[in-house]
């Protein structure tokens, strides 16, 4: 078990330029913006503070403001940095535990990233997160100790190390504690796009806000599943994309 942690923190990084489909944590969904509803449902997490991240940059400004308004910490760092964003923002709130989320995943179960934030807090891991395969993509929460940024501050190189945050620290698991969880159900459900990378993505999402927002304001992961079960035309909204394809991106930047 951890000792004497004292500051748990949760960072949702956001950003306005996402070279796929720019401006979508500022996109309407159900009246509000994406990024107000992944804050709003982050708000359900026990921890002690939650921090926007973004840049210094003037583009990010309605980004600050979509926080200050739900009443949240904020920071803003490097343009081209989000891992050096996140430890300056850790450092300074001087936290011990962090929960990764990112902006761009309104469908984020508060209750699924509960799950991974207990595990942390219980076990004796550097790092942990939910797996790829039992979570739709959009469901993505990780949780570490703030040695473990320091660590991956201090020996990332790649750009996509910078970029990606904790890519270090799953590419390196001789030098971490590393542990993954699987949902329950152990149903391989990847091809399932919660999250938002292009238009047709956003339109999925408004599509299960429209159905399911208005009797149930944070709803879940299984509220989801059982409304495509019932109505399975909807994942073809948005069904013809790679998964990780940011990531693969970065990768060929690398190079």
């Amino acid at each position: 078990m951890h000792k004497e942690i004292k500051n748990c923190i949760v960072i949702i990084q956001a950003r306005t330029d996402s070279k796929r489909f720019p401006k979508k944590v500022l996109s309407q969904i159900e009246g509000k913006p994406m990024l107000w509803h992944v804050i709003n449902r982050i708000k359900k997490i026990k921890c002690d503070e939650i921090v926007v991240v973004t840049t210094k940059r003037k583009i990010d400004d309605e980004i600050i403001e979509i926080a200050k308004k739900q009443k949240v910490k904020i920071f803003r760092g490097k343009t081209n940095d989000v891992l050096d964003r996140f430890y300056q923002a850790s450092l300074k709130l001087k936290a011990d535990v962090i929960v990764r989320i990112t902006a761009d995943c309104p469908l984020i179960d508060p209750i699924e990233s509960q799950k991974i934030l207990n595990k942390f807090l219980k076990g004796n891991f550097d790092y942990i997160s939910n797996d790829s395969e039992t979570y739709p993509n959009g469901l993505d929460t990780e949780c570490f100790s703030f040695e473990t940024l320091k660590k991956a501050w201090e020996e990332s190189n790649l750009k996509s190390e910078k970029e990606h945050v904790t890519s270090y620290i799953w590419n390196n698991p001789k030098k971490f504690k590393i542990h993954t969880i699987h949902h329950k159900n152990k149903k391989k459900i990847d091809h399932l796009r919660w999250s938002v990378d292009y238009p047709d993505d956003l339109e999925f999402v408004r599509q299960v806000y429209s159905k399911l927002y208005k009797k149930q304001k944070i709803f879940l992961m299984k509220d989801v599943l059982n409304l495509i079960k019932k109505d399975p035309n909807l994942i073809k909204i948005n069904s013809s994309h790679k998964k990780n394809e940011g990531y693969l991106i970065s990768l060929k930047n690398d190079k």
